[in-house]
């Protein structure tokens, strides 16, 4: 009779200790890269000024690891600097309309080795933008910091089209966007070891 009043908390215990919180901090950007048929752009939000945190489940070794959480970035804040470029992508964003692109963490294929100091690993997520959500694969790799910190850098190919946009264009068409972006964030993470 005991064992059966102890065993939910000694399930709790363990549950508890396959869960972690992932702290993101001010210090996660978000850059796309982007051309035109003349040139070519980078456009960057440089920090994070609403931390969330994230909760990482360690449980399934042998599988794809389980994320949840989110953050969510200003549209505003993107700088290309160039005034007229940065005014142009807001625009095309339409930041007015839809002031938030949000990135929901779904799992990462492997657990960040504190013993490796660098590797490739790769996860899923789902990115919100003008109004439109998409899920993707996408491409990390991480350097452990120590102290329990992660640095995480994800890269991705996304579209403009994917989210129903299109690339905006100058002086008649004379200037066209190409419709492919790539997607960088950097996520600087500080590792609670056990959920509480």
């Amino acid at each position: 009779m005991l064992l059966l009043f102890l065993w939910p908390i000694f399930s709790f215990k363990n549950i508890s200790a396959d869960l972690e919180k992932w702290i993101l901090t001010k210090q996660c950007t978000l850059k796309v890269n982007g051309s035109t048929n003349i040139n070519k752009f980078s456009c960057i939000i440089p920090e994070y000024t609403q931390p969330d945190t994230l909760v990482f489940y360690k449980r399934n070794k042998n599988e794809l690891m389980k994320i949840t959480g989110s953050m969510a970035l200003e549209v505003q804040k993107f700088d290309c600097r160039n005034a007229m470029m940065t005014s142009d992508l807001r625009k095309t964003l339409k930041a007015k309309v839809y002031p938030k692109i949000i990135i929901r963490f779904l799992n990462l294929s492997g657990y960040p080795d504190p013993s490796m100091k660098e590797r490739a690993i790769s996860g899923a997520v789902t990115i919100e933008l003008a109004g439109i959500v998409k899920r993707f694969e996408v491409d990390y790799k991480y350097t452990m910091n120590g102290d329990g910190a992660l640095q995480l850098i994800g890269t991705k190919q996304v579209n403009f089209s994917d989210f129903n946009i299109e690339p905006p264009r100058k002086l008649g068409g004379m200037i066209k966007t190409n419709n492919e972006l790539n997607v960088e964030f950097m996520l600087h993470i500080k590792i609670l070891n056990e959920l509480k």
